[in-house]
């Protein structure tokens, strides 16, 4: 199957119009994809919509003529958020991107205790603008309507005086019962709630997932998690690299809801 080619362009789009491509979607459509005058390819500016339209070049400058918005239903259900510990290297690019290509909602880089990349200043700012450009990119190519929000790096301890009463998950190998366990129990319970006719239709199932970096979390940051509520779950027997392991309970986790 063939599938037309897809820019992310963050400006207001509507249909019959013409609009300009934003320099980095132009470059990518008229250099890396040679594509030519009338060439059909898909724009969408990240509210849920996508508009199909014709390229067209205008004094050298890229132009897309649009037509009507299309609604697709690419998003999961629910949402997950992934809390990352960073990792070495360039790990986190790719976490970054198969977590938007599987309907990731957000995530959330910690500089944990155990990181062994400390990132600061003009570092730090460069690279959050690299993550972001790759959730961008991923869902371009994943055919996702929206844009994982890639948050600001932050401590443990930050994050989880912010998470308030976000349902979240923490895997380790001493903990309780299996995340799958957990969430059959918080989608009964939103069966239940849903079943409750006298009561306002409960939100969708939101939930989080925490992974520590290579050398897992620190004694302390298990005790900060701990106190905050945040269940401690265990997946499978085998040890799990960090970008390894979100991705794969994401992966289980969307399956076992039926989110496919």
């Amino acid at each position: 199957m063939h599938t037309l080619p897809r820019f992310y362009c963050p400006i207001p789009l509507l249909a019959h119009t013409r609009v300009a491509l934003p320099d980095a979607a132009a470059h990518h459509a008229s250099r890396a994809l040679r594509l030519r005058e009338g060439d059909a390819i898909v724009l969408f500016n990240g509210d849920g919509t996508q508009f199909p339209a014709q390229l067209r070049f205008e004094q050298g400058r890229a132009m897309a003529d649009l037509g009507q918005p299309q609604h697709t239903g690419t998003e999961l259900p629910g949402r997950i958020g992934l809390v990352q510990g960073l990792p070495s290297g360039d790990k986190m690019d790719w976490i970054i991107e198969k977590a938007a290509e599987l309907g990731v909602s957000d995530v959330f880089p910690i500089s944990a205790e155990r990181s062994i990349v400390q990132l600061s200043g003009g570092r730090l700012e460069k690279r959050q603008t690299h993550w972001q450009r790759i959730a961008e990119s991923a869902s371009e190519q994943s055919g996702r309507n929206r844009i994982m929000q890639v948050h600001p790096l932050q401590t443990l301890g930050a994050y989880l005086q912010q998470a308030n009463d976000t349902l979240g998950y923490l895997c380790h190998p001493e903990g309780g019962r299996s995340l799958l366990q957990a969430l059959a129990t918080a989608a009964s319970a939103g069966l239940e709630a849903k079943a409750d006719l006298s009561a306002p239709p409960p939100a969708p199932l939101a939930f989080r997932l925490l992974i520590g970096p290579e050398g897992g979390w620190s004694p302390q940051e298990l005790r900060k998690v701990q106190a905050t509520g945040i269940e401690t779950v265990t997946f499978g027997a085998r040890i799990l690299r960090t970008e390894t392991a979100g991705l794969a309970m994401t992966a289980a986790a969307i399956a076992t809801l039926g989110w496919l």
